[in-house]
């Protein structure tokens, strides 16, 4: 079929589901627009990880070393909250040098990104993403439903279950919940894939929603520049959101004093010099914020259930 791909796109279920991915950018803008964001475009070609880690895909930029962009994450921030956009969004290509053969990864993908100032709370991200996602999963639903029906032809699928407002837990309340069914997962250990899956289910069952966002994950398992909880420092301000027991955004309260920012790389084993103008942009006075990453491909393919 890959060998084929021209042909194996005739066929109506593929055409939908292309037609749905188009549908679901185009809410996505929709939704944001009205709530008064700006769509930027960030480097896709830089001279450091975003995120620090390995999985970057080096090249020679006129003989100095480069990457493709992991995520438009310190673009983003730099435009949010150091040049008076306050509001910004994406779609672009992300890129991760991860050789895992899995339906999670691809080294390839639509990033759905966006990132805004927060007044008092970085509750208020966690608002416009609980929106921002009903908006697209409502707009599906009533504009698509012959493409729908045709992927339901030849993938039989349950629509996707989802409350208003978005299901709010803790990290902690989701650990809780593993072990109360006799899984092993600790409060500060990293979730693995079958016990994301396995609490999707719990969710599920429980709740009667395959869609979910957890709040306050472990400090140790999220990116340097996320914002440490203030009543616990083992946690951080971060959150996920999960689509049938897989995650979908990963995102975050930032770091916005650059002291701080330096910290937390260097306990990283970032180099400065890699993010020495990411850190100067903090530096003449940046505003508190927070936001997300999407995939897109697999927010498309948890929303039919499709296997891959």
């Amino acid at each position: 079929r890959l060998d084929n791909r021209w042909l194996d796109l005739r066929t109506p279920a593929n055409q939908s589901i292309f037609r749905i991915e188009s549908m679901l950018g185009c809410l996505f803008r929709e939704c944001l627009l009205k709530k008064g964001f700006v769509e930027i475009h960030t480097p896709k070609l830089i001279g450091g990880a975003s995120e620090g880690g390995a999985d970057v895909f080096k090249l020679d930029y006129f003989g100095e070393p480069a990457c493709l962009a992991m995520s438009p994450q310190l673009h983003k921030q730099m435009a949010a909250a150091c040049s008076g956009f306050e509001k910004v969004f994406e779609t672009g290509p992300v890129f991760r040098a991860e050789n895992s053969n899995t339906r999670r990864h691809l080294c390839e993908f639509t990033g759905f990104d966006l990132e805004m100032a927060i007044k008092e709370h970085y509750d208020e991200v966690l608002d416009v993403f609980s929106d921002l996602f009903i908006s697209i999963f409502d707009g599906i639903n009533d504009r698509c439903k012959a493409e729908l029906e045709r992927v339901r032809e030849q993938h039989p699928f349950e629509d996707l279950k989802y409350l208003r407002p978005t299901l709010k837990i803790t990290y902690a309340e989701g650990c809780k919940l593993l072990r109360e069914v006799g899984i092993d997962q600790g409060d500060y250990d990293d979730l693995s894939t079958e016990n994301e899956k396995a609490l999707g289910d719990i969710v599920k069952e429980k709740y009667g929603t395959d869609f979910f966002m957890m709040d306050k994950y472990p400090l140790s398992v999220r990116p340097f520049y996320t914002m440490p909880c203030p009543e616990n420092p083992k946690l951080s301000n971060s959150y996920d959101f999960f689509i049938r027991g897989q995650e979908i955004l990963s995102g975050a309260q930032r770091v916005h004093e650059p002291d701080l920012i330096i910290e937390r790389a260097e306990s990283w084993g970032i180099p400065l010099s890699e993010i020495e103008a990411y850190v100067n942009s903090f530096r003449n006075g940046a505003l508190p914020h927070g936001g997300g990453g999407i995939g897109m491909e697999r927010v498309v393919m948890l929303f039919l259930n499709l296997k891959n």
